[in-house]
């Protein structure tokens, strides 16, 4: 097949994205594959006259993707850096090599690759691709919607309210909940913007900033629970074994989740009994029918130290897929190697909505 695995994009874990596109991108390459690793938001400048041809180029646009840093990516700097200075989210050439494409591989995290927005856009242009429909990762992206719906639906998920720029200043005591807090934007993933706050000063602090950072975000705001970290990834409605998360430093953020010895993972998890695995798994495959989504996903999970309940508090529609990966690691519990992964996800895409 021609593949273009699309990664990058204007987006805070654009880095993620280009790491895990390679390892797509390689992996397709070695599975006889014609692929091509494209960056949505740069495109490719200076094209061949035959974009064709693009498919069988030296390299395969690997030379794109770099080492993930373990700072998030100066978006105002990536903007000025582009050449034609467009505001288009589609750099050059982009929908054309899909279109040319048998299938787009989106290996995209956050932003507009994981909304829906972009999706909704390939529905559109009669574009195949892999991953959940538009409707799912629209969803599960905004962590406010999952949460009512995961309410509506009986998944367990911790309460939880939200706050605008017209009502950010509302005092805890208005809003009914009290210290230890979560702050954490609406549509943002990779733990980017989330801030634990244990004091009225630090939650003070963490509205401020977040508005700050951007003036109509809206920020889910839920108690703070201490307790283990565990990821359920589901394959066409399906869950794989758990993966138990330990973070060197208690917090799995956004440094401890891509840097080399961040936080141990386990799978299957030791720590927890056979008949508590099943119902996370269970809850994890409801969450992924509750929120409409198809094809693969993440449900992240905590159990609480105080009461040992469990509760989910966020859906992944385009989970990270470095070799390292929370996905890839469960797939591997079940004997699904990396090569074999990247060739069910696009199988099941292609069941999901295109035969």
């Amino acid at each position: 097949m021609k593949i273009i695995v699309l990664a990058g994009g204007l987006s805070p874990e654009r880095d993620v994205s280009l790491t895990s596109g390679a390892g797509i991108c390689k992996t397709l390459l070695e599975n006889g594959h014609q692929a091509y690793l494209l960056d949505l938001y740069f495109g490719l400048e200076n094209a061949p006259a035959n974009l064709e041809d693009v498919f069988t180029l030296p390299g395969a646009g690997l030379e794109i993707a770099k080492n993930i840093s373990t700072k998030e990516p100066d978006l105002e700097a990536l903007k000025k850096s582009r050449p034609d200075q467009s505001d288009c989210m589609f750099g050059p050439n982009v929908i054309e090599l899909c279109r040319m494409a048998d299938i787009t591989f989106v290996a995209l995290h956050g932003s507009v690759g994981e909304n829906g927005k972009l999706q909704a856009a390939f529905d559109l242009l009669g574009i195949k691709y892999t991953g959940c429909n538009s409707f799912g990762c629209a969803l599960s992206m905004n962590k406010l919607v999952t949460k009512q719906i995961y309410k509506m639906s009986g998944v367990p998920t911790p309460r939880g309210t939200h706050l605008t720029k017209e009502t950010k200043d509302l005092p805890l005591s208005e809003l009914g909940y009290y210290l230890p807090l979560v702050v954490k934007p609406c549509e943002n993933g990779s733990s980017i913007g989330v801030y634990i706050c244990h004091t009225e000063e630090e939650y003070n602090h963490a509205v401020r900033e977040s508005f700050e950072k951007n003036p109509d975000e809206e920020l889910v705001i839920e108690p703070y629970i201490k307790g283990r970290e565990f990821a359920s990834a589901v394959i066409a409605g399906k869950a794989l074994p758990l993966v138990e998360i330990i973070p060197k430093d208690g917090v799995f953020n956004y440094e401890n989740k891509y840097q080399a010895g961040g936080a141990q993972e386990i799978c299957p998890p030791v720590s927890i009994d056979e008949e508590t695995q099943q119902r996370m798994m269970r809850a994890g495959e409801e969450a992924f029918a509750a929120l409409r989504m198809d094809v693969y996903a993440r449900a992240d999970f905590i159990i609480d130290d105080e009461d040992g309940e469990f509760y989910s508090l966020e859906m992944n529609a385009l989970p990270g897929m470095t070799a390292a990966s929370l996905l890839p690691k469960a797939a591997k519990a079940t004997g699904i190697e990396y090569n074999e992964l990247c060739e069910r996800i696009i199988e099941e895409s292609m069941n999901a909505r295109y035969r």
